[in-house]
């Protein structure tokens, strides 16, 4: 997993140690980056078994008895739903060629922090390992405090609890990526 995941769109990883307000961050960053008109899409990586899907219902009862994978549609939204026991973790390309269809403006990957992708880091002081803030594929720490280590000079720094200003480096950041994908 060296070299950096393609696509036809870019990639942005939000990474963080647990408790550091990934989710909470892009509650208030898709709203804003929808305002500058971005077709946001989002993978969420869980470290838990997770159901989507409710006891009882016939999509439960069917996937249950071994359908695979299963597909629940209405006029509103689809959800697919497919087993994985023998993976040990989810392959994030395989996720990404998902996502393709949608034609998005940009991925972001919530988690996946040891995947080859371009990152913006949130730290909060006294949460994790600061050691997060370090690697090739860091762009930029979202910071609560100031860093607690020496961050490299590319890596842009912001502030942890200004929501626009880390949307504004977003765009610049897709933006940027474009101009060389072009």
């Amino acid at each position: 997993m060296e070299n950096e995941l393609t696509a036809p769109f870019p990639i942005l990883g939000i990474a963080a140690w647990s408790g550091t307000g990934k989710t909470t961050l892009l509650e208030k960053l898709l709203p804003r980056l929808g305002e500058y008109g971005l077709k946001v899409a989002v993978i969420k990586h869980a470290h838990h078994s997770f159901d989507v899907d409710q006891p009882g219902k016939d999509s439960y009862k069917l996937r249950s008895a071994g359908a695979a994978p299963v597909l629940v549609a209405s006029r509103q939204r689809f959800a697919l739903m497919q087993e994985t026991p023998d993976q040990e973790e989810p392959d994030l390309g395989q996720l990404i060629a998902m996502m393709v269809p949608h034609q998005p403006d940009l991925v972001i990957v919530e988690g996946f922090k040891a995947w080859p992708i371009p990152k913006l880091v949130l730290y909060r002081d006294g949460i994790g390992d600061a050691d997060i803030l370090t690697g090739p594929w860091v762009e930029a720490a979202a910071l609560s405090a100031p860093p607690p280590i020496d961050l490299a000079a590319s890596v842009a720094q912001l502030d942890l609890d200004d929501n626009e200003a880390i949307a504004q480096w977003v765009v610049a950041w897709l933006s940027a990526k474009n101009d060389t994908r072009s």
